[in-house]
């Protein structure tokens, strides 16, 4: 392990017990109903100081029929305010508006319809199975995750010694391609200071949603080339291990070591990019409004993603489901 990875993963751990002791009332409101968990940073166990909270709130019932009462849900936004505040974390993006309640049955009958990326469900089922982390409710959390990964694996008992998790790989494959958008052909008409901004997201983008994304993938291939086929418990076992754990477990299977040198090289170069990120946004932005520096570290997050394809392929070595995740 890194040493910049090692020190954010005890600072996150140390933040996000401190957050907890906060959100006793939460706690006490979401019993047996719905769960509070974080995503970014602290869902990868990589905060600093610096970083952002981004919470998800996920209850039973229904839309219409919520176990968790409207008022709750509003009491309990209210204490993560409360929480991030005390703990001088940045106020909640977009004056809270994306502190949404979800319940389990939106974010499962969404899945592959038109309305799952307009409602955000599309993005909070990512994000719970591929970097998440429970603030509150941890039992729910765990009946939520089990709901959420059933629904990928309907044709499983027919085929359970040859499952290929097709759809999942591509919800995740998708999601990738999402956050892969273009934000320097919107820039050159922005002042310094915006154009900076959208540098700074883009190069951020391309280390950590990208170790997001395709850590559960390499995980999920890793195993389909052990057991020549991937259960809905191995799923679990990807939602219980951040990006970072993944790429170490991978390291560790001896009958994976051809890609042994990528995911090296991977972590590495990750642990790089957490040691040049931990500052202030501010500080950051002024960096990032010097293209020649901007493009050198372009081009390294290019590197990184070379890196996934090289373990990709050592991994797969040309199997169906390596093939499903190319083409």
């Amino acid at each position: 392990m890194g040493e910049a990875l090692e020190k954010r993963r005890t600072v996150t751990e140390e933040r996000l017990k401190d957050l907890k002791s906060k959100l006793a009332k939460a706690e006490t409101l979401c019993t047996d109903k719905a769960c509070v968990f974080a995503t970014g940073s602290y869902g990868r166990k990589e905060a600093s100081e610096f970083s952002d909270l981004d919470v998800f709130i996920v209850g039973e019932g229904t839309r219409k029929k919520p176990a968790l009462e409207p008022l709750d849900q509003v009491l309990v936004k209210a204490e993560l305010i409360e929480a991030s505040r005390a703990m001088k974390i940045k106020d909640f993006s977009g004056g809270g508006r994306f502190l949404t309640h979800y319940t389990v049955n939106e974010l499962v009958s969404s899945l592959g319809r038109p309305e799952d990326d307009a409602t955000n469900t599309f993005t909070a089922r990512m994000l719970l199975l591929l970097e998440s982390t429970p603030l509150v409710g941890e039992k729910v959390y765990k009946r939520v995750i089990k709901d959420v990964i059933l629904p990928y694996w309907k044709d499983y008992e027919d085929k359970r010694d040859i499952f290929r998790p097709a759809f999942l790989a591509n919800d995740i494959l998708r999601m990738w391609r999402t956050f892969c958008v273009n934000y320097e052909a919107f820039t050159e008409k922005e002042p310094p200071e915006e154009r900076a901004k959208r540098r700074l997201k883009n190069y951020k983008l391309k280390h950590s949603r990208l170790l997001t994304c395709y850590s559960g993938l390499l995980y999920l291939l890793a195993i389909y080339v052990k057991n020549g086929a991937v259960s809905p418990e191995d799923v679990i076992a990807v939602t219980s291990l951040t990006p970072t754990q993944r790429l170490e477990w991978l390291l560790e299977q001896s009958h994976l070591a051809k890609a042994h040198s990528a995911l090296s090289k991977l972590m590495n170069q990750y642990d790089e990019f957490l040691r040049r990120t931990n500052a202030p946004e501010e500080q950051l932005e002024e960096i990032f409004k010097d293209k020649a520096q901007y493009d050198v570290l372009f081009k390294v997050g290019n590197e990184l993603g070379a890196y996934v394809l090289q373990a990709l392929n050592a991994i797969g070595e040309g199997n169906i489901f390596h093939r499903l995740l190319i083409v």
